[in-house]
């Protein structure tokens, strides 16, 4: 990747305004993004942003301690450019990458204290509620015909999560190995308030509102 390149791609990350979006633009945004994504990733980014993070955080000095060694063993020039980005349609949730943490843009107790609050805060949908949601985005996936690897195997699998009263799942292995994702899921409104000033010096007018 050349140096001009690389530089657009970081002003793009830097650029992006959290906001709802129609679920034809998201998965294709996604799948452009993130060319090796498979059913499974767009599936993750959309509970993420529908029900948070996948568990509450009853224990917050294991979940920092699992947090410390995430951060002593990550590569940082794995990771993608951007500091975080949103989860999914309705943008209720950001992931915030532990790039920001290594860079020095915000501290490990900072992202640690947004995400356990995150996570505890306000009652949480229903897995029927998520899973009905989740038919109205298969349905446009569908109808877009992308012809996701593995695709049949991978709804089988989600509505098998779905049918035990589950919901959460990992990232593919293949998303995995292309993207190596290290991240935190923040809410939106503790992320804009507390985390994004620090994140970045508004470099277009949307990202200053």
């Amino acid at each position: 990747m050349t140096k001009r390149i690389l530089s657009m791609v970081i002003v793009a990350a830097c650029c992006m305004c959290i906001q709802a979006q129609n679920i034809e633009n998201f998965v294709t945004g996604m799948m452009e993004q993130y060319p090796k994504a498979r059913l499974l990733d767009i599936y993750k980014s959309c509970f993420q942003d529908y029900m948070g993070a996948e568990h509450l955080v009853n224990d917050p000095a294991s979940a920092r301690a699992y947090l410390d060694k995430e951060l002593a063993t990550t590569d940082i020039s794995t990771l993608q450019p951007w500091d975080y980005e949103p989860c999914g349609v309705d943008c209720n949730y950001v992931r915030v990458s532990l790039r920001a943490v290594i860079e020095g843009k915000i501290t490990a107790d900072q992202l640690m204290d947004a995400f356990v609050r995150s996570a505890n805060e306000g009652k949480r949908p229903t897995v029927a509620m998520w899973a009905g949601r989740w038919h109205e985005i298969l349905l446009v996936i569908e109808d877009l015909g992308l012809d996701l690897p593995h695709q049949q195997e991978d709804k089988a699998f989600i509505e098998d999560v779905l049918a035990q009263g589950k919901y959460a799942i990992s990232h593919s292995p293949d998303y995995r190995e292309a993207y190596a994702p290290h991240y935190r899921i923040i809410k939106r409104n503790i992320f804009e308030n507390e985390l994004k000033p620090l994140l970045q010096t508004p470099c277009c007018p949307c990202c200053s509102k």
